[in-house]
């Protein structure tokens, strides 16, 4: 599994260890420094992927392996710089949750930048849960019922909170934090893991033990699975996916959406969708909501 990346290197943990880490939480493993070999040419190799390693993974200092192969993926968070841009960014990969850190003030929390995150994780195979910080400075009641209808768990997880329920969420699983700069995502990463500098350091094995803000890091929950802490991200492009393709993630909506006109945006008149009534109708209003999000490009709402 790979736990890091800096600078065309990247750390590595054996299966052995891995999974020694999701079952009890132990992270005193040795990682090793990889790089890239010549016939993956430029393939993408991010945090959380798993690949075929060769030469010398003794992880003793000076040594350097060779990554080559990389498996395939179970899930795959991706974003792009904007709505126009064709390029996609991955930004961890293998992720079996995606923990939506958001503040409910200082800075006001961004609707926008949630359904992004959300439809992000929809489309990309990882179920979200939306963590909603700084409880202390306003209530986070009317944010959090704001996404009800769309099954996503909710935590609260302010600094005066208890953390069990993340903890909960989390322990034995895969799981990636995303969130704007200022919302608290540090913090919540330091009570996850008190230990998280040395972790960083120790598991790494990059960069010697220096911590790389720009790039994704996993690190080894005291209680057994990995956190992928993701630097703080400005803006969430979603130029990869469509209408379509998010409909198609709700089964329920899946089936009733073969009802539409043809080239339907289900935003329109005659849209089937819109005579479901029940849970489904009301999962309807809600995915609408990231539907027009997803055409707006409007992260700060």
């Amino acid at each position: 599994m790979v736990v890091s990346k800096d600078r065309g290197r990247w750390g590595v943990v054996l299966d052995a260890d891995a999974e020694k880490i999701i079952d009890d939480g132990s992270h005193e493993v040795t990682p090793i420094v990889c790089m890239r070999a010549r016939e993956l040419g430029k393939t993408p190799i991010v945090v959380g992927d798993r690949v075929g390693i060769v030469g010398d993974t003794s992880g003793a200092p000076g040594t350097l392996a060779r990554i080559v192969k990389l498996d395939e993926r179970t899930s795959v968070l991706r974003r792009t710089a904007d709505d126009t841009d064709a390029y996609e960014r991955i930004v961890v990969a293998n992720a079996d949750k995606l923990l939506i850190v958001c503040a409910v003030a200082d800075p006001p929390p961004r609707t926008g930048f949630v359904e992004r995150a959300l439809i992000a994780a929809f489309v990309g195979g990882v179920k979200p849960v939306l963590c909603l910080t700084k409880s202390d400075l306003a209530d986070p009641t009317e944010f959090a019922a704001e996404f009800r209808d769309l099954d996503v768990p909710v935590v609260v997880c302010g600094i005066n909170d208890p953390l069990d329920p993340v903890i909960d969420i989390t322990s034995g699983t895969v799981s990636a934090l995303v969130g704007h700069s200022g919302v608290g995502k540090s913090t919540l990463v330091n009570r996850l893991v008190p230990d998280a500098d040395r972790a960083t350091s120790a598991v790494s094995g990059v960069g010697k033990g220096r911590h790389t803000s720009t790039q994704s890091m996993a690190l080894a929950l005291p209680t057994g699975g990995w956190i992928i802490d993701t630097p703080g991200i400005r803006s969430f492009g979603l130029a990869h996916v469509d209408a379509d393709t998010l409909i198609d993630v709700f089964e329920d909506l899946r089936d009733a959406a073969e009802d539409c006109p043809r080239g339907c945006s289900h935003d329109e008149p005659g849209c089937a969708l819109t005579q479901l009534d029940g849970a489904s109708g009301r999962r309807f209003e809600a995915v609408l909501k990231l539907l027009r999000a997803l055409r707006t490009n409007v992260e700060w709402e």
